[in-house]
């Protein structure tokens, strides 16, 4: 028997992506090999919420829901910023 898992993935990984490259211009100091190091960052911070199709999520959030899931990834991503731009900034003080 051979199943295809390919369609689950984790919810969170797209608006992410699409957040960390909206924010990026307002941190010059990181460059495009910086940018992946903040999604990771940002989405550990949000754990994990896994799905087969994003229709299927957005159906069975409220209005509310969905506003609060996108402030959540917000504060994540800006925190992630944060946390990368301090740690490179601390490498480059060595």
């Amino acid at each position: 028997m051979s199943i295809d898992f390919t369609s689950v993935h984790n919810h969170y990984e797209r608006p992410v992506f699409d957040t960390v490259v909206r924010l990026a211009p307002g941190y010059p100091y990181l460059d495009a090999e910086a940018l992946p190091d903040v999604a990771c960052v940002a989405l550990n911070r949000l754990g994990a919420r896994y799905i087969r199709h994003s229709v299927d999520l957005t159906f069975y959030l409220t209005e509310k829901e969905r506003l609060a899931m996108d402030e959540t990834i917000s504060d994540a991503v800006t925190f992630a910023f944060e946390f990368v731009q301090a740690r490179m900034a601390m490498r480059a003080r060595r």
